[in-house]
């Protein structure tokens, strides 16, 4: 289709904007039934550590998980943040990730968006990355969407131009045609060196389906300049139409001089249109185009390149009050208008929307959708309606009688007689509006393999958002059920193991399962750990081991941060009590390192007791040399220095 004949081609960009919401479903907490003494909330002596100015990579990694996966998405962004800033080389992809989903809950999207594009260099094929950074393929389900239409050629087109069919209450076909202009046969356009286009109206041989010869519509509505794309009132009596911007005998254009669209009412008098009046919300700036009026003849749709359109056409519906006046215009929001061109709107007596866009993924050039209203006046996201509707070619103005099943469109598609032809269809079978796809699975152990029954899996949107959840059964399976084109979250959880997610974008095929399985890893995420009297603190506050150098017994700068979790550990409980037992290596005779253990329990001990200032009565301990080994590292036994390293070590074993 030559748009450029008799309308300005519209474009637009898309934004994806999403409204925030709060996660209220927290991970289950184990064994609440426990005495609170019998507990270390971890992420609390993680936050006093913090505070006192201390940092670390295991720090901050800990402290933004413990919130991430419990959802306070919000309060793991400063430490996801402290991480990547301070760590950045260091840290593994997926806190990226983490980061990103994070930054969301406070609408930092382009922050989230260069976040996730780091992730992307990072991991290249991750598939969050791939669906981050590239779109979906529609193909298929144009393909599965296809042949619900029979197609038939008309006798009323000419060698010129012809679209943009409409119904009015006499049963008529309307359209458009540039077949010659109001009286003005030689007046021609001068893109193409055809005529202007006129409204026409043609009649059905009610006895065969075959339309008369056409006809100009009587009275002021045709011009010397372009009509087309008509809309009806129930009643017939008022028709909305565009037009040049030529009004009262006056051509107006913009501050550029282009002439542009305007959408244009009239009244039907002794048969001929007259009260011909411009729209309010028109301008010499930008075009207002192709009117659908609902059934009801309260909204009116069209298509524009107003301000606040996010690119040169989106299309917009503005409520008709009673008394003829028109309120604010609306645009239809970013599930129908895209990068490209969204057009030619109409509204059936159901109040499907069915429109022309090349920003859709379709065969080429523009193709038909269709979309469905949802509540809140929303329409789900459009369908293409296949072929042979749509082409490879130019496929604009649909329109149907949802009764009788029978419909108009336009193409300029080869084998048609003029520039755009019109032709009519049959439907034959119902459109596909809805999608029926799901994501399935198996949760297991990651270390043994075994199937996890009762597992709790939750299905969350992409700002983690709890939609669904469910428990697998006993053979570790889970199922959702999906909506098409949208990206989703799933997490899995199981006390005693580590919470495990992963991501998904649907497709819009027809029918399509999503396999997903799950693996979860021992751990105890949820910050409280049951311990009892011979437990290691150091294991249940999972701190890095507290080395010590050769022959050196005075505390390091990277225990610090560890021994200051210990500190506020104690703090916290005041009936804890600890005994430190310090390690050396095997290197040196027994004696030495026997005085040397002791003199880091006791620098160890110190250090607790001066820079806490805990009881000293609370803190006991001392120095046991070589006589604990963690390894095979004993006299005489070949061990490089890392391995060495490993015995020089202080633990803290619970004695009250």
């Amino acid at each position: 289709m030559n748009l450029n004949n008799y309308i300005i081609h519209l474009f637009l960009c898309i934004l994806i904007s999403c409204k925030v919401y709060t996660q209220d479903k927290r991970l289950e907490k184990a064994n609440e039934d426990f005495d609170r003494f019998a507990f270390v909330d971890a992420r609390k002596i993680y936050l006093k550590v913090a505070e006192s100015g201390y940092e670390s990579l295991d720090l901050f990694k800990k402290l933004a998980d413990s919130y991430y996966f419990n959802a306070q998405l919000e309060e793991a962004v400063p430490w996801y943040e402290k991480l990547t800033n301070n760590y950045a080389d260091e840290i593994d992809p997926e806190y990226l990730f983490r980061y990103s989903q994070s930054l969301k809950s406070v609408e930092r999207y382009e922050e989230a968006d260069k976040v996730m594009e780091r992730f992307n260099t990072l991991t290249g094929n991750d598939q969050r990355a791939e669906y981050f950074m590239n779109t979906r393929d529609y193909l298929k389900f144009i393909e599965m969407q296809s042949g619900k239409f029979r197609i038939l050629k008309l006798s009323v087109n000419s060698k010129y131009s012809d679209y943009a069919p409409s119904f009015n209450n006499q049963g008529q076909l309307i359209f458009a045609s540039s077949r010659g202009g109001s009286g003005m046969s030689k007046t021609v356009h001068e893109w193409n060196e055809m005529p202007f286009l006129d409204l026409f109206a043609s009649n059905m041989i009610a006895a065969n389906g075959i339309l008369q010869t056409p006809k100009k519509l009587k009275g002021k509505i045709n011009t010397k300049f372009h009509e087309s794309s008509t809309s009806f009132s129930k009643d017939g009596q008022t028709v909305y139409f565009t037009r040049n911007n030529y009004t009262k005998r006056k051509l107006g254009s913009n501050t550029a001089g282009t002439i542009l669209l305007k959408i244009y009412r009239a009244t039907l008098e002794d048969e001929k249109w007259t009260n011909v009046e411009e729209l309010p919300f028109n301008s010499d700036e930008y075009s207002v185009a192709h009117p659908a009026l609902s059934t009801d003849g309260k909204k009116l749709y069209f298509a524009s390149d107003m301000p606040d359109s996010r690119g040169l056409s989106d299309l917009y519906v503005v409520d008709v009050n009673e008394d003829g006046t028109f309120g604010e215009p609306r645009n239809l929001g970013d599930k129908i208008n895209t990068e490209g061109r969204e057009t030619f709107p109409y509204v059936s007596d159901s109040g499907r929307l069915y429109f022309a866009s090349d920003g859709h993924i379709g065969l080429g050039g523009l193709d038909v959708f269709i979309a469905v209203p949802e509540e809140f006046g929303e329409f789900s996201i459009p369908y293409n309606v296949g072929k042979p509707v749509n082409s490879d070619e130019d496929d604009f103005t649909f329109v149907l009688n949802e009764s009788t099943k029978i419909g108009y469109f336009a193409s300029n598609r080869k084998g048609g007689k003029g520039n755009d032809d019109i032709y009519s269809f049959k439907q034959t079978e119902e459109l596909i509006t809805e999608c029926n796809q799901y994501v399935t699975g198996v949760v297991t152990d990651a270390t043994s393999k075994e199937k996890l029954a009762e597992a709790e899996v939750i299905l969350m949107d992409d700002l983690n958002n709890e939609l669904q959840s469910t428990v697998t059964d006993n053979t570790g399976r889970y199922k959702f059920d999906l909506e098409c084109d949208t990206p989703y979250a799933v997490r899995a959880t199981k006390p005693s193991f580590n919470p495990t997610e992963a991501v998904l974008n649907t497709n819009n095929v027809l029918e399509f399962e999503h396999n997903l399985a799950l693996q979860l890893t021992d751990s105890d995420l949820d910050g409280k750990k049951e311990y009892r009297r011979g437990d290691d603190l150091a294991l249940i506050l999972d701190l890095e081991p507290i080395y010590f150098d050769l022959n050196k017994s005075f505390i390091r700068s990277d225990s610090e941060v560890e021994l200051q979790k210990i500190i506020a550990a104690l703090k916290e409980y005041s009936g804890l009590k600890i005994d430190v037992r310090s390690h050396t290596d095997s290197r040196a005779d027994d004696d030495y390192n026997m005085y040397l253990s002791e003199k880091r329990a006791k620098s160890t001990i110190k250090y607790i007791i001066d820079k806490g200032g805990i009881d000293p009565s609370r803190v006991t301990g001392r120095g046991y040399g070589e006589t604990d080994l963690v390894n095979k590292c004993k006299n005489e036994v070949v061990c490089s220095d890392e391995e060495h390293q490993l015995n020089r070590r202080s633990e803290f074993i619970i004695i009250e």
